[in-house]
């Protein structure tokens, strides 16, 4: 992490022989304080100053927006050692700053703040989420390699794997995202007969079934049957995290996110993110420096504004989803609902309750019907908002066969249990009972 100043007004020595540990100005003490009495502080309560001194940038509350695409060296020694760094002659990125394709301090102070939640060792921010997915997969997996992922996946990561890496020779094998132990060591086999398996690949829960995947029987099939320092299990956590799973405490290696989601939380930035071991994330910050897929400043920004009321977006559009999801539940226009709360069976109430500390705030409603239904309700609706993706302070429905999972297949959609009568529903902080009065006029022209 780099401490970030708009101008320290020093008078630096040259220091091209001190080392390098100590010869950056800008990488001083963190200035946090980050227990108090004994008691490790809340990644809420460090959401609010965690990375960043006031005092460096002319006792500004709140870090400037550093617009500039390049970075002044102190000294010819120091952009060298930067330069090691950014190439990877020197593991773990740049010890400074160097050019805005690389770092600069708006991501930094973002990236630092974004681990706390995960409690990763490192965390890297692009410029959305499948920039994110996309970079991962192109440090870790090479030509001829095989990839074994949960299914159903968000249709633009199905598309990257089976349709961009498949033309390079890359290979996938999946497994149902509510898979047994047994199911996935069976898929995991015939994954090991076609070549080197790089990586498992997850998203739970699925999106938009909404079924758990058992991170923990992944890992432990992972460590059986597969070399774990050579394959990491990536998981797609932007239906839950971070405040809802931690999928790092269960086995999985790195985290994924679309940012755009909860964590930017109001619906106007475009942003996504990456969390692990240094050992993992090293080659991933490698691939975004030569193919600059870093977010920008002014977003990184308006990111960190939305980590400070995470916590609070979460919990309120959490606590609203259970209220409406029993109700929608009780609907004689209603087939079913897909929703956390109400599992499926014991195998997904069993994961759920090892892993999951909320049922979240997305879930898919079945209504009684076809598309012709599904369109009716959606159109009717007042306060919800007819718009794709989740996590918002507002309420969102959409339709996933018509829209989001258009490019799958339909008999692959079928399997999946994306049907014409399904509704993705995103529930926001809005007052519950306008909500229910909205869903309930929607569902009277159904």
């Amino acid at each position: 992490m780099t401490d970030h100043t708009a101008d320290t007004g020093e008078n630096e020595a040259d220091m091209s022989s001190v080392p390098a540990a100590a010869s950056d100005p800008r990488r001083r003490p963190k200035p946090d304080v980050l227990e108090i009495g004994g008691r490790k502080l809340h990644p809420s309560t460090l959401m609010m100053g965690h990375g960043y001194d006031p005092m460096l940038s002319e006792g500004s509350l709140k870090p400037p927006i550093f617009l500039t695409s390049t970075f002044v060296f102190e000294n010819a020694a120091a952009g060298k050692r930067h330069f090691e760094g950014v190439t990877g002659k020197r593991p773990g990125g740049s010890e400074g700053l160097v050019y805005s394709r690389f770092n600069g301090p708006n991501q930094e102070i973002a990236e630092d703040r974004l681990g706390l939640w995960e409690d990763a060792e490192e965390a890297l921010l692009f410029s959305s989420g499948m920039a994110a997915i996309a970079t991962v997969l192109l440090a870790l997996v090479r030509p001829g390699d095989v990839i074994v992922h949960s299914a159903p996946l968000y249709a633009a990561t199905e598309t990257l794997i089976a349709r961009v890496l498949g033309k390079f020779g890359v290979h996938f094998v999946d497994f149902p995202a509510g898979a047994s132990h047994e199911e996935i060591a069976a898929t995991v086999e015939r994954a090991r007969g076609m070549g080197n398996v790089a990586l498992i690949y997850l998203e739970s829960p699925a999106n938009p079934t909404n079924v758990l995947v058992d991170v923990q029987a992944v890992a432990e099939v992972r460590n059986e049957l597969l070399d774990a320092a050579k394959c990491p299990i990536v998981i797609d956590n932007t239906f839950l995290g971070p405040l809802w799973l931690k999928p790092l405490q269960h086995g999985a290696d790195i985290v994924v996110y679309s940012l755009t989601k909860y964590a930017g939380g109001h619906s106007d930035l475009v942003a996504g993110g990456a969390l692990g071991a240094k050992k993992w994330l090293d080659p991933v910050r490698m691939i975004r420096n030569t193919v600059g897929t870093i977010l920008d400043p002014n977003s990184a920004w308006m990111l960190l504004r939305s980590l400070e009321t995470l916590e609070l977006r979460m919990s309120r559009a959490g606590e609203n989803a259970a209220i409406v999801c029993k109700w929608l539940a009780e609907h004689p226009k209603t087939e079913k609902v897909i929703y956390l709360g109400f599992p499926a069976d014991e195998r997904q109430a069993d994961i759920y309750r090892r892993h999951c500390t909320g049922a979240g705030s997305t879930f898919s409603l079945y209504l009684k019907g076809g598309e012709a239904e599904a369109f009716a309700f959606l159109d009717a609706l007042k306060i919800a908002k007819l718009a794709v993706s989740l996590g918002g302070t507002e309420t969102l429905a959409s339709h996933p066969a018509a829209m989001t999972h258009l490019s799958v297949a339909p008999a692959r959609r079928a399997a999946l249990g994306i049907a014409d009568n399904m509704v993705r529903i995103s529930i926001g902080v809005e007052n519950v009972g306008d909500l229910l009065a909205d869903f309930e006029q929607a569902l009277a022209v159904v």
